[in-house]
């Protein structure tokens, strides 16, 4: 795109009288800024250090969708994507125009998707060095060759320092996401929190593309070193996407959100965001050495301000510590971003009842039910307010990005589990032994030997027993975890209080379902007994 084209985009979106516009810098020119305007420090052995402020976390109470003519008989109106008023928009956008005039702005021109036939031409606009850098990390880039006519499908403009009036822009706070499908247009403001900046896109990507037949999943991935027998993860942060699908034995593909095509799986993402509260060199090395590399981000980390060495263990400022780093600091990656369709479809989640055995086989009809009720405990710092593990549900383990109704990601997922053949998968990564505050974190050496025997296909023909309350399949053995840990209620010292939270937590998984009843299929009622 010529010099010319660039600045009529930018005038187009009512930025006019720019300081200075900076296109495509690259990551050691993104350093120089960030330090320079004390955006961050720079710690020992090499990354970047910033701050978020207030918000540590997403803002989903924040978050907007454009009610317009061209999305909203598409949209899945409610609590996740709540209608906000085009006007507002138009409102909102111009004073983000006025407040930018004489400023200083970052252009990123990226891609979101490895797979050519299905990636987004995404262009993110910040007012500071160090989102453009999580921006550069965290999205694919685009070669020399491709900037030259990069032409952006959507757009992302950042201001954290910018506010919203809640009483005259109409949202709920200073803290505004706002996403425009008809201007194909992201307004981010009032939060430092990098994170929104990726999952707005994502968002996006999850409207776009389940319209032309691929299914959106928000999970990680993985394959062997011989880029077979692929593997997707689903899960809510703190699940352990990121941990399990780093694995040295394997080749990542990617840790976050990924598209499954008729021609197999692809990575979104062109980096990695991974928590890094208590992070240790034995429990999770590949993504240990990132905290220790040039190039990497570190949200909320504790730094000594003399030594500049990390304290991963202090939690002062957060729980929900993240590191953002590109894809290539993991030593073993599929570079394409793509592989095959998977063999195993693994359902992630950390149940803060204790009472979800470790691991379970699904049944296609159990699959839809879990998938749709996307059970977990949202984990201390993921989101603002939440300070201890709380167990909610969260549809197709990812509501918050799903534009459109969850039974249409449902349905998408049953199909290509069954025309390619893929096993289900649910494994407990949460509480063992009893609930939060009494029992204690699944060992993340046995969810790995778990891990490890779905991947080779040891569990595939195990004998399983009924659990009694899900009527879950729970394998008998599994090699390197102990016989007791694989039925929950032989790790509970008080029996009866494990058959009454897990009555009562099957009975919130009804309940929740309840609002599916009318759009699943016979089997699926029957199975759930509904």
């Amino acid at each position: 795109m010529s010099d010319a084209k660039r600045q009529a985009h930018l005038k187009s979106l009512g930025l006019r009288n720019l300081r200075s516009v900076n296109w495509n810098l690259h990551t050691s020119q993104l350093y120089e800024t960030a330090i320079k305007h004390g955006e961050g420090i720079l710690a020992q052995h090499g990354p970047l250090v910033t701050r978020t402020g207030t918000h540590t976390g997403r803002s989903p109470k924040d978050r907007f969708v454009v009610k317009e003519s061209s999305s909203q008989d598409n949209i899945w109106w409610g609590n996740t994507n709540v209608p906000y008023d085009a006007e507002n928009f138009d409102s909102v956008q111009s004073k983000i125009g006025a407040y930018l005039q004489n400023a200083e702005v970052f252009v990123l021109d990226c891609w979101c998707g490895a797979d050519e036939n299905y990636r987004l031409p995404v262009r993110i606009i910040t007012e500071d060095g160090w989102h453009n850098l999580f921006a550069r990390n965290m999205f694919r880039r685009a070669t020399d060759e491709e900037l030259v006519d990069f032409e952006p499908a959507y757009t992302v403009i950042n201001v954290p320092s910018f506010r919203a009036d809640p009483e005259i822009d109409g949202t709920n706070s200073n803290t505004f996401i706002l996403v425009n499908m008809a201007k194909k247009l992201v307004l981010i403001g009032g939060t430092s929190y990098a994170g929104e900046i990726k999952k707005s896109i994502f968002s996006v990507m999850n409207y776009l593309l389940p319209q032309q037949g691929v299914m959106t999943m928000h999970c990680s991935a993985n394959t062997d070193l011989n880029g077979e027998n692929p593997a997707v993860f689903f899960g809510l942060s703190g699940t352990g996407k990121t941990t399990l699908s780093s694995d040295s034995t394997r080749m990542l593909i990617g840790d976050d959100e990924h598209g499954w095509s008729d021609d197999g799986i692809f990575n979104f993402e062109g980096g990695c965001y991974a928590k890094v509260i208590r992070l240790s060199k034995e429990g999770e090395p590949e993504i240990y050495a990132t905290t220790r590399m040039y190039g990497t981000i570190l949200e909320n980390v504790v730094v000594d301000s003399t030594t500049r060495l990390l304290d991963l263990d202090d939690d002062s400022y957060t729980q929900n510590t993240r590191a953002s780093y590109p894809i290539t600091h993991i030593p073993n990656i599929v570079e394409s971003g793509k592989a095959d369709h998977p063999n195993n479809v693994i359902f992630l989640t950390a149940d803060a009842f204790g009472v979800l055995p470790p691991v379970s086989k699904l049944t296609p009809e159990q699959a839809m039910f879990h998938f749709l009720n996307g059970y977990t405990a949202k984990v201390a710092g993921t989101e603002r307010g939440v300070t201890e593990p709380q167990a909610t549900f969260s549809a197709c383990f990812g509501e918050p990005f799903m534009p459109l109704h969850p039974t249409i990601y449902a349905e998408l997922l049953a199909e290509k589990v069954r025309k390619h053949g893929a096993n289900v998968w649910l494994v407990n990564t949460g509480w063992t032994g009893g609930p939060y505050g009494v029992g204690s974190r699944m060992s993340l050496a046995h969810t790995r030997a778990i891990i490890h025997a779905i991947l080779d296909g040891t569990l595939a023909d195990v004998e399983t027993q009924q659990e009694s309350f899900f009527g879950l399949a729970i394998p008998t053995s599994c090699p390197g975890v102990p016989d007791a840990v694989l039925n929950p209620i032989e790790t509970w010292d008080d029996k009866s209080a494990y058959e009454e939270k897990a009555r009562d937590l099957a009975s919130r998984f009804v309940d929740n379902f309840k609002k599916y009843k009318d759009r699943v299929s016979e089997e699926v009622l029957e199975a759930v007994q509904m």
